[in-house]
């Protein structure tokens, strides 16, 4: 889009914060700096111990793992995610990868890991959505760091119900042998972080996980740009 088209359509309609509605100044995007720096980190990335890895320890064999955010009800942080999740803002998924990867690197979390994998939305759910935001969350991890995005290895066989109102244990049930690795060989000895939205009891990495270990030597970690 030319540049003078571009400041022409800002003016007539000039981008908003997502959380407060203010008029965007330049720099920003998506979020006002004040909203930006009120939701809820962790500051895990600083960590090799984190709640993050407790979620999951004991689910499946894994190197690190990681959340930037906290997911909590009545915040900022829930009013940012039903933006990108349930009002087609694509662009904030992204930006918030393109976020949390620059946090990442200064940690040197990317380190020996080969590639970025997003856990996979059955293609009806995809289809009515429009997109994928845990695959538009890594590549803006991607944008950081440097590394690609593999989005055609794993599938999501079943169109699974909601987890919302589930428990931890009808959450680990409506998730098992719900995912498949499409080619184990080409991911053969790879280091994969595998990338979701929001992490809560563990059950959705941990069936992921199981079908990535498919793939002979493959090292995982994980990273959820939020834990509820």
């Amino acid at each position: 889009m030319p540049g003078f088209i571009k400041e022409l359509l800002n003016l007539l309609y000039p981008p908003l914060c997502v959380v407060c509605g203010r008029k965007l100044i330049a720099g920003e995007e998506q979020l006002c700096s004040a909203c930006l720096y009120a939701l809820p980190r962790t500051r895990f990335h600083a960590e090799r111990q984190n709640p993050v890895c407790d979620r999951l320890f004991g689910k499946v064999p894994f190197e690190k793992a990681t959340a930037i955010f906290y997911y909590q009800k009545e915040s900022y942080m829930q009013c940012v995610m039903e933006s990108f999740k349930y009002k087609s803002n694509r662009q904030l998924a992204f930006y918030l990868g393109t976020y949390a990867g620059m946090q990442l690197s200064k940690q040197g979390f990317f380190e020996q890991i080969d590639l970025i994998l997003p856990v996979p939305l059955h293609k009806n759910k995809e289809k009515w959505r429009g997109y994928n935001q845990s695959e538009l969350i890594a590549k803006g991890l991607a944008c950081r760091s440097g590394l690609p995005v593999d989005s055609s290895s794993l599938e999501r066989l079943l169109e699974n119900p909601t987890q919302t109102r589930r428990g931890l244990w009808e959450r680990s049930q409506n998730v098992q042998q719900l995912f498949k690795l499409r080619s184990p060989d080409n991911l053969v000895g790879k280091h994969v972080l595998l990338v979701d939205d929001v992490l809560t009891s563990g059950s959705t990495m941990e069936a992921c996980g199981n079908a990535l270990l498919e793939a002979r030597g493959l090292r995982l970690s994980f990273f959820a740009l939020a834990l509820a």
